[in-house]
C-alpha cells in the first residue's frame, strides 16, 4: 500500500506544480487539462480504495 500512496503523492505534486508553474495561456485548454488531471486523481483514489477493500476481504 505504501507504493500506492507514493504514486498518489507524486500525482498530487504534479497537479500542484502544473497549476503553479506550467499553466497554458488559453483558459479553455487549461480547464480541460485540469479536469482530465483531476479525473485521473479521483480514479486513482477509487483504485486505491478498491485495492484496500480487496485486501481487507481476505
Amino acid at each position: 500500500m505504501k507504493i500506492h500512496l507514493f504514486i498518489f503523492a507524486v500525482l498530487i505534486a504534479g497537479f500542484v506544480s502544473y497549476n503553479l508553474f506550467l499553466k497554458v495561456d488559453d483558459d479553455k485548454t487549461n480547464t480541460v487539462i485540469n479536469i482530465v488531471y483531476a479525473s485521473i486523481l479521483f480514479g486513482y483514489i477509487s483504485f486505491m480504495a478498491f485495492t484496500l477493500l480487496k485486501k481487507m476481504k481476505k
